[in-house]
């Protein structure tokens, strides 16, 4: 299925410098056991994003969005 992550991150430290900012949108075809998984480790891991994105020191306030996307079939005359 495709699905759309939408990635909001506030009073950020990425390699000693500060963002007041940053968003991640992006869309990709997954699993339904992946979306889960991702969800469960979004929710019980204290360090989610620092531990999973290279250069990031610090984060204030995070929020992800997850939405299936719905494709249109497209027909042929």
């Amino acid at each position: 299925m495709l699905v759309r992550f939408r990635l909001e991150m506030d009073n950020l430290i990425v390699h000693g410098e500060h963002f007041d900012c940053v968003t991640i949108d992006f869309t990709q075809d997954v699993t339904r056991e992946d979306v889960m998984g991702f969800s469960k480790k979004w929710i019980t891991s204290r360090n989610f994003l620092t531990s999973r994105m290279n250069g990031l020191n610090k984060v204030g306030e995070s929020a992800l969005t997850i939405e299936k996307v719905e494709v249109e079939a497209s027909y042929k005359d």
